[in-house]
Formats: structure tokens, C-alpha cells, sequence
């Protein structure tokens, strides 16, 4: 269950939280990091040297498959709290992003010096900041996945989606990825992450050994 800060305005540290900012446009990361210098709580480093301590802040207009890979690493190899900033995503992609752990996330459009900062220290406290629309979205998909059943009429609870089992079933009948994308009305770049979010979640190395893993675990 995601857990919110009361009041992270009242929030008193007693060093500065370092912070890295990731951004493809170079005028994206400039505005952020303009609004991050007037932040007493924040320090800025480099993001090439983070080394998995306090926050990185990732700016996107999407997110893609470049974005997930990005994030991956951030949470899996550096294990660092993220801050994502975007434009727009869709519910598979959502899905992914909270399967990593990832529960703060702010809308380009809102982004305020402040709501920057409030956002770093709810990510550093280990709490969630979602925007409200998004917050309903991923409610609602959640609770069709809880509702979803498996082929036998059981719940699939078993770790995996079921659209991830669904995808690694397709895998399994030796579909390649643009038959998989076409028979679930998925993109090809949507399967993708999917593939690569449960590679990464449950430390496989390729397609192969995820619907091994599948097929020992009982997923498909």
C-alpha cells in the first residue's frame, strides 16, 4: 500500500539529500536543476556518480523503452529512490513503473519549485506522490488485475501479472513480438517492457529463460 507524508513541508533534515537529475532534453534537466539550486534540503551531483545514494530524478516526455531500461537500472543495479517527471504514460507502463518499487511521479505540467521539493523528500522518506488522476488510473487497473482470472478459473497471484503471464504464454507458442503485440492489441515497444520488466524483476537473462522460469513456477 502506498503511504503518504502528512506534511512533507514541515520535513526538517539534517543534511542535505543528494540529488541526480537524468533528462534527454537538455532544456529539461536545465529548468529542473534552476528549481532544485533554491532547495536548501537538496544537493545536486552529477548523474553519472550518484552511486545509489539519494535521489535521482528522471525527466521524460514519455516513457519508453529507453526510459524503462533507465529506471531499471536506477532501482535495480544503484538502488536508488526515483522521482519521475513526465508528460504522459499508459496503464501498462504504470503497471511497470510500481512493480519496480517507483511510487513518486509528477506531471510536467505541474512541476512548481515547490512541488519538486516536495516530491524529493517524500521519495527520500520511502513514502508514494501520485498525482490524483494517476493514482485513480492505477487503482482501477489494479483492481482488474486482482480480478483477473487464470486459465483454470484460479486468481493469478502468483508475483507475476497477468499480462505478463499472458505475454510469456505467447513466448512459450513461439510468437516473436509482433505477433504477441498484435494478439493482445498491445505495441511491440509495450511488450518489450513487459519482457524486460519481468527479465529484470526476477533476474533472468532472456525470453528463454523467463518462460523456463514461467513453465518451472507454474505461471503458464
Amino acid at each position: 500500500m502506498l503511504q503518504y507524508a502528512d506534511d512533507v513541508r514541515t520535513t526538517t533534515t539534517t543534511r542535505p539529500i543528494p540529488v541526480a537529475v537524468h533528462a534527454l532534453d537538455p532544456l529539461a534537466r536545465a529548468g529542473v536543476v534552476s528549481y532544485l539550486r533554491q532547495c536548501p534540503e537538496v544537493s545536486l551531483v552529477d548523474d553519472g556518480h550518484q552511486g545509489g545514494t539519494g535521489v535521482a530524478l528522471l525527466v521524460a516526455d514519455t516513457f519508453d523503452e529507453t526510459a524503462m531500461a533507465g529506471l531499471s537500472r536506477l532501482v535495480k543495479t544503484e538502488r536508488t529512490r526515483v522521482v519521475l517527471v513526465l508528460d504522459r504514460i499508459q496503464e501498462p507502463e504504470l503497471l511497470n513503473v510500481v512493480s519496480l518499487g517507483v511510487t513518486t511521479i509528477l506531471w510536467r505540467r505541474e512541476v512548481t519549485g515547490e512541488r519538486l521539493r516536495q516530491a524529493v523528500l517524500t521519495a527520500a522518506r520511502g513514502h508514494g506522490d501520485l498525482p490524483p488522476d494517476l493514482l485513480g488510473r492505477l487503482l482501477g487497473c489494479m483492481g482488474r488485475q486482482r480480478g483477473a482470472d487464470g486459465p483454470d478459473g484460479t486468481p493469478t497471484d502468483h508475483g507475476m501479472l497477468p499480462r505478463e503471464v499472458d505475454v510469456l504464454r505467447l513466448v512459450a507458442d513461439g510468437m516473436d513480438t509482433g505477433e504477441i503485440a498484435v494478439k493482445l492489441l498491445y505495441s511491440e515497444r509495450t511488450i518489450k517492457n513487459i519482457i524486460h520488466t519481468v527479465t529484470t524483476r526476477f533476474h533472468l537473462r532472456n525470453r528463454a529463460h523467463a518462460v523456463a522460469y514461467a513453465l518451472r513456477e507454474g505461471y503458464i
